[in-house]
């Protein structure tokens, strides 16, 4: 009970009520060392994958004895991944929020003239992301390829941590512009926003192998473009 890590338990507990209880319950060192662990487990991770990564390699990458990986995470690999994957969706949901909010102001919405322009920013800003968190990254792609081999849990944990939050967010933005009369969401503000991150990110996403293999700035540039455009093509009022 208590460390940072532990994903198993009820999955109606969310992340961020795992980590304050974490807090609450563990002593800033032991939390401390949990951290540190897996930030030093992440470049595995994400070079590995979760079914390669062994815990005798993690350990040895996060500095630390096998033993002491296990008294911090006694679940093992399935836990510490869990950590790492969590701990590591925070920090780029932390990140895409704070773009979001600075791009798409809810109290100071763009001008009609100028929504395409802030759409294709905040979509660049999304993909360069990608750049900023390599490791984050190189995770979500082994989660897509090993769902099948990833705890249950773990992925639950993922999903709460990160993507389900920015998803929110992100509609909650295109219905701010809906209220604006700059768009018309057909009474659907999550499938518009599923729409706009899968025409200006998954694509780049999946051609770069999520940053593996980056795409020349210049496709990039064109590939977002042509997905705003697509995006205000199909949900724009005027």
């Amino acid at each position: 009970m208590g460390d940072v890590g532990n994903t198993g338990g009820e999955t109606s507990e969310t992340n961020d009520a795992r980590l304050e209880r974490a807090r609450r319950e563990v002593s800033p060192r032991k939390l401390a060392k949990q951290i540190a662990i897996a930030s030093g487990s992440c470049t595995l991770f994400g070079r590995e994958g979760y079914t390669r990564a062994s815990v005798d390699a993690l350990a040895a990458e996060a500095g630390v004895s096998t033993r002491t990986l296990y008294n911090h995470f006694p679940g093992g690999k399935a836990q510490l991944f869990g950590a790492v994957v969590t701990w590591s969706s925070s920090e780029v949901r932390d990140a895409q929020l704070a773009l979001l909010r600075a791009v798409l102001n809810p109290e100071h919405p763009p001008r009609p003239e100028d929504l395409e322009r802030d759409l294709v920013s905040l979509a660049r800003a999304f993909v360069g992301l990608m750049t900023d968190y390599p490791n984050h990254f190189a995770l979500v792609r082994h989660i897509h390829s090993e769902a099948d081999h990833v705890p249950p849990e773990v992925l639950q944990a993922w999903r709460e941590a990160g993507p389900e939050p920015v998803a929110r967010a992100l509609a909650g933005a295109m219905a701010n512009l809906e209220d604006a009369g700059l768009l018309d969401l057909r009474g659907d503000a999550p499938l518009a926003a599923a729409h706009f991150t899968a025409l200006t990110g998954q694509f780049i996403a999946l051609r770069s192998h999520y940053g593996v293999l980056p795409l020349p700035a210049e496709e990039v540039d064109a590939l977002i473009r042509g997905g705003v455009s697509a995006f205000l093509r199909a949900y724009a009022t005027s």
